[in-house]
């Protein structure tokens, strides 16, 4: 394998270990109104070496948003007429 190949592999995969490492998580503030521009200027001061500080965030008034379960994760309903009565 020639040098070049070998350079260009090793750079796809820090690419995709830095796409793989992103945190999609969403944060809004409650009771207030804000603008991205407040969101991103706050995201960018919390975050260090790639990673978000959490704390710096709830500090700064954001609330982290857990997204809603899909179909896939929700139970499946139980049918009413499959019940026994006894």
């Amino acid at each position: 394998m020639n040098l070049a190949g070998v350079l260009l592999g090793l750079g796809l995969a820090v690419v995709l270990a830095a796409c793989g490492a992103r945190d999609d998580r969403q944060w809004m503030k409650v009771n207030q109104t804000y603008t991205t521009a407040e969101f991103r200027r706050d995201l960018a001061e919390c975050t260090k070496k790639d990673k978000l500080d959490d704390d710096c965030m709830k500090g700064r008034g954001w609330v982290p948003v857990k997204p809603g379960k899909t179909e896939e994760e929700k139970p499946p309903r139980e049918d009413p007429s499959s019940k026994r009565r006894l």
